[in-house]
């Protein structure tokens, strides 16, 4: 399955986002949300995003896969999931918007053309 191969590399992403986090923590002596230091609220934003979109885009990309669609649509929209997911993180730790602002772009087109992909692979005849 295709689609492991993204899990695998966004699982890893989410984990450095989460490890950011710790970081953060430890560096600021705050046990629980963000105790009001502007670091701390940078990193679990970046994460949070991550665990917001990540999910859903994957097993959007697991059922397209699943109901029969080319390798080279799944690697398409793997690759540039990654590439948007990696932008906007960077982005948004290293505060600056534009890339912040690619990286949801693509992160939004990979989601669109996977809800249409899956509509279109989607085996019609078996919902009846």
């Amino acid at each position: 399955m295709i689609t492991a191969l993204y899990a695998v590399i966004l699982a890893g992403m989410m984990m450095g986002l989460s490890f950011q986090v710790i970081k953060q923590r430890r560096i600021a002596k705050v046990a629980y949300a963000d105790g009001g230091v502007d670091a701390l609220k940078i990193a679990r934003s970046a994460q949070s995003n991550a665990m917001d979109y990540i999910p859903i885009t994957l097993l959007l990309m697991a059922l397209v896969e699943q109901n029969g669609a080319s390798v080279y649509w799944i690697h398409f929209a793997g690759i540039l999931f990654v590439i948007g997911r990696v932008l906007h993180a960077r982005a948004i730790l290293n505060d600056r918007l534009s890339g912040r602002v690619l990286g949801m772009k693509l992160t939004f087109s990979v989601m669109l053309g996977l809800m249409a992909l899956n509509l279109y692979y989607l085996p019609w005849s078996q919902l009846i």
